[in-house]
C-alpha cells in the first residue's frame, strides 16, 4: 500500500511541477496561468514529492526507503513526460 501512495503522490508532484513550467501551460491552456497560480502549483508539487518520501521512509526506513523513493520518482517523471509528449503529438495531429 505505501508503493502505491508513493507512486501516486510523484505522479501528482510532477504532474504539478510540469503544469507549473510556462511552456507546458501555453501547451495545454494556450496562456500562461497567473503567477500566483504557478506559485500554488510548485508548491504542491514539492509538497506531494515530500509527502513520497515520508510515506516510504516510514514503510521501509532510510536505507531502502530512499531507494524505493528514487525508483518511484523516476517512473512517475517518465509517465508525466511520457502523458506530456502525447499530447502535444495529439494535438499536432489536429
Amino acid at each position: 500500500m505505501s508503493h502505491l501512495l508513493t507512486f501516486i503522490a510523484c505522479l501528482a508532484g510532477f504532474g504539478a511541477l510540469a503544469l507549473a513550467t510556462e511552456r507546458q501551460q501555453h501547451a495545454l491552456f494556450g496562456q500562461a496561468l497567473a503567477p500566483r497560480a504557478t506559485r500554488v502549483l510548485r508548491l504542491a508539487g514539492w509538497s506531494a514529492l515530500m509527502l513520497a518520501l515520508y510515506v516510504i521512509v516510514q514503510a521501509q526506513g532510510w536505507g531502502m526507503g530512499l531507494v524505493s523513493y528514487s525508483g518511484h520518482t523516476s517512473l512517475a517523471a517518465g509517465v508525466v513526460l511520457g502523458g506530456l509528449i502525447m499530447h502535444n503529438r495529439v494535438r499536432e495531429r489536429r
